[in-house]
């Protein structure tokens, strides 16, 4: 749906138009990886791959599950945030900032294998955006900085000696940086060593008009000198910042970071980067070391296999498990779901009856891929037990959902639509429907509006219910997905979905 490899050597921005918040990245070799956070979302923490900065697919997640029962149910705006990815002595390593439960650790010799169970580097609650480094005489640090909603303050970073094998910290460490005077909110930092200098590229300013600075000392504690590298500029690109130094095997610097976008969630953009005087500058039209981001640019001289590619989004079911591009909504049951014999099959899992849909565990979701597409679903609902209700789901702070609804006999369309935490959800029903197969369809117009069409085939659809005015989820894009839910006290039954495409627009 968003290719942003030009096929000429240039690529455009974003690089990828899908919600990858609070990025972070490394080059081992000739690979990339990129990691982000995932909230409540499960499996948690993709993980992404790429041969040149450009093309990326996902490869993997760090945490199957998110290690707290609490996130048996959606706990919207919790869990995982963002997170950073290190290797170090043949170990990649991965550290998760959990706001309400502290800073947890899993690591890997295989990114595309397993990675160990989330392990505690500090129990602390308020503590976010960790950063592990280790330093040319093998001691180990973390840099994190401070969730006001959790500790009652922020714009300040903060530095801890770690075991070398990040197995906890070594004591109490202490605070490293004050943004409160210039830059506010402060937040995100990431640790390097360039030249006798110690680095942290940390975000500021706030999340939709903020910018990127650059922190720099000869001594790991500090004191920290500081400059603005990017901000917006005359350039299009809100608030671009937090994300991840790169090199390229030759040598080249790059630059990757979102942008907010609203509905659509914070998007992937990749910035060119060179040095001067010892301090990066990113993007292009620099002016005192603050350069703009870039809307097209030529692709990194180094790497890349030749293959045009983006994160995976229509499915077919094909396989034996469920794509990469799919989340839940919660931590999740092997028993939700089967995949097999070219179907995915869900079946019905029960909810109390006024439970609000975005608090439902049991959605299948996955992001956004482009500003603008369609949907078609094609389900089977013969085995829908009385009182299910299966269909589609778009999830964010203003959701909506089209079921199709039996009670007894009679099969009928509904409409479900609210906000999230506000107790608000409607109800509409749509009229009786005859029939064993449906195709649902989904639209999205410019990233913001949000319809439904149902049909009996592939050619011949009719609207829906009511168009939905898109809004972002607790720090997230809008998900498009699935769900079958059940009744309390009955026997749920199932539902047989042959694909979920996406296509462009007519």
């Amino acid at each position: 749906m968003w290719i942003a490899d030009q096929g000429d050597g240039t690529y455009r921005n974003p690089i990828l138009y899908t919600d990858y918040s609070d990025p972070d990245a490394i080059r081992v070799g000739e690979d990339y990886f990129l990691i982000a956070s995932s909230f409540c979302n499960a499996p948690a923490v993709p993980l992404l791959h790429s041969k040149d900065l450009v093309n990326w697919k996902v490869i993997n997640y760090v945490m199957e599950k998110l290690p707290f029962p609490r996130y048996d149910r959606p706990q919207h705006g919790c869990g995982a945030w963002a997170p950073s990815i290190r290797f170090h002595d043949g170990v990649y390593y991965v550290f998760v900032p959990f706001p309400d439960e502290g800073i947890l650790m899993c690591k890997t010799t295989d990114p595309w294998g397993k990675w160990s169970e989330p392990a505690f580097v500090r129990r602390v609650v308020g503590w976010i955006d960790p950063c592990p480094f280790w330093d040319d005489d093998g001691k180990a640090y973390m840099v994190t900085a401070f969730s006001r909603s959790r500790i009652g303050f922020n714009s300040m970073l903060y530095l801890s000696p770690i075991e070398p094998d990040a197995s906890g910290v070594l004591d109490d460490g202490q605070f490293l940086y004050d943004g409160h005077a210039s830059q506010p909110i402060i937040e995100g930092p990431k640790l390097y060593k360039r030249n006798g200098y110690y680095y942290i590229f940390a975000p500021a300013g706030g999340v939709e008009q903020g910018w990127q600075t650059v922190l720099r000392s000869r001594d790991i504690h500090g004191p920290y000198e500081e400059r603005i590298v990017l901000r917006q500029g005359n350039s299009p690109v809100n608030g671009p910042h937090q994300g991840a130094w790169v090199d390229t095997p030759d040598g080249e610097d790059w630059f990757l970071h979102f942008q907010d976008v609203g509905a659509a969630g914070r998007i992937l953009h990749l910035q060119p980067m060179r040095w001067e005087d010892d301090w990066p500058i990113i993007g292009e039209n620099d002016a005192d070391g603050c350069g703009e981001p870039v809307l097209c640019h030529r692709k990194p001289s180094a790497g890349g296999n030749g293959v045009v590619c983006a994160p995976e989004d229509s499915d077919f079911f094909e396989g034996d498990r469920l794509g990469l591009q799919w989340q839940w909504n919660a931590n999740y049951r092997e028993d939700w779901y089967r995949v097999g014999g070219g179907q995915l099959t869900l079946y019905a899992q029960p909810c109390p009856p006024y439970m609000q849909l975005c608090d439902v565990p049991n959605l299948l979701l996955q992001k956004w891929p482009a500003p603008q597409f369609q949907i078609t679903v094609c389900i089977h609902v013969e085995n829908m037990a009385d009182g299910d209700a299966a269909g589609m789901v778009s999830q964010s702070e203003h959701y909506t959902g089209l079921f199709l609804v039996r009670q007894g006999k009679k099969l009928f369309l509904e409409q479900r639509t609210g906000h999230l935490e506000q107790d608000d959800e409607e109800r509409h029903p749509l009229g009786t429907v005859e029939g064993s197969t449906f195709y649902l369809r989904m639209k999205v117009r410019g990233a913001e509006w949000i319809s439904f069409e149902v049909g009996q085939d592939e050619e011949h659809f009719r609207p829906a219910g009511t168009p939905v005015k898109a809004q972002p989820g607790r720090w997230v894009g809008v998900k498009a997905g699935l769900a079958v839910i059940g009744s309390p006290g009955r026997e749920g039954g199932s539902v047989a979905v042959d694909s979920f495409v996406f296509q462009e627009l007519p």
